[in-house]
């Protein structure tokens, strides 16, 4: 608790034990917390943890 790491794609992906084309999906369709930083995407393993925690349910908005 307490990180506030900043993960690449590769990153989360190896962290969620998901595919690219699996966290491109989910950013689109289920609100995935994600940053897009020109054109690389950026995760903060915080705001990741809490989505997970509420079922894939973005609760910030």
């Amino acid at each position: 608790m307490g990180n506030n790491r900043w993960f690449s794609m590769n990153e989360i992906c190896e962290y969620l034990g998901i595919s690219r084309d699996t966290a491109l999906k989910w950013i689109n369709k289920k609100n995935m917390p994600a940053h897009k930083i020109d054109r690389l995407w950026r995760f903060n393993v915080n705001e990741i943890d809490d989505w997970v925690r509420n079922n894939g349910q973005n609760n910030t908005k």
